[in-house]
């Protein structure tokens, strides 16, 4: 913190929110906005993860239980921030999730699931936000490398990280009058919570490795390093990118 204060702080005085901020690169990304200077409230379906991320933030911090799929829950998020701060000068856009599910036994619950969280519920939880976001803000969109590359088993979920990608192209255009850059944000290998749920063990991990460039898997906080970078304005003059952090294993 010490170096933080006599080098300035990139999120001075802001009011971010992050949606499923409860782990993972959301909980990162929440404590690296927080050392930088910023207000977040962060979301997640359960209550008692919600509360445990919000005492292991520890100042300058609201939790708010919803799930981004429910409107009537994003609703109530941003009248809380209304109520409590008036405005999102950074938006991360970070709750979803995913399943494998190969072709062939793909069920209609499993779709709903998946677009309803990844989509539709990143859609409204950009929208909702806009009329508290000020000209010039910052929206960030949880993407994947799944969105741009075939991983078995796994065509919902990449599809709606494609969707993603696509969402930070139109809605740079459509905001480009208000000055509110629009940019998604596409992690790698990160093993948080989310891989324990999908069955990525550590001998899955370990097949990938020869795979990344750099050797390794990345970590959450190398994922809330960089959405550091599109939150603040060190990235003042980059809108509509994909910004990719995987060690290079899609880009060689």
């Amino acid at each position: 913190m010490g170096e933080l204060s006599d080098m300035g702080k990139k999120l001075e005085g802001k009011v971010a929110v992050v949606t499923g901020g409860s782990s993972g690169i959301g909980l990162a990304t929440a404590k690296r906005f927080v050392e930088e200077g910023a207000y977040v409230f962060i979301t997640g379906r359960r209550e008692k993860e919600l509360n445990a991320a919000v005492e292991s933030i520890g100042e300058a911090v609201t939790g708010v239980q919803s799930d981004v799929a429910n409107l009537a829950d994003l609703d109530r998020l941003y009248d809380r921030v209304r109520e409590e701060k008036g405005r999102v000068d950074v938006l991360f856009a970070n709750a979803g999730g995913g399943e494998f599910v190969p072709l062939g036994q793909i069920t209609e619950e499993h779709f709903d699931r998946t677009f309803g969280s990844n989509v539709k519920g990143l859609v409204f939880t950009v929208q909702k936000a806009l009329p508290l976001i000020p000209d010039g803000g910052s929206i960030i969109l949880n993407a994947s490398i799944a969105g741009s590359t075939g991983p078995a088993n796994f065509s919902v979920y990449a599809a709606s990280k494609a969707a993603v990608r696509s969402f930070a192209r139109t809605w740079t255009t459509d905001l480009k009058d208000r000055r509110i850059r629009v940019n998604s944000l596409s992690p790698g290998f990160i093993p948080t919570p989310a891989y324990d749920k999908l069955g990525i063990d550590d001998g899955i991990v370990a097949a990938v490795l020869p795979q990344i460039p750099l050797g390794r898997v990345g970590t959450p906080e190398e994922i809330a390093n960089a959405a550091v970078f599109l939150a603040s304005d060190d990235s003042s003059y980059v809108t509509g990118i994909d910004l990719v952090v995987d060690g290079g294993v899609t880009q060689v």
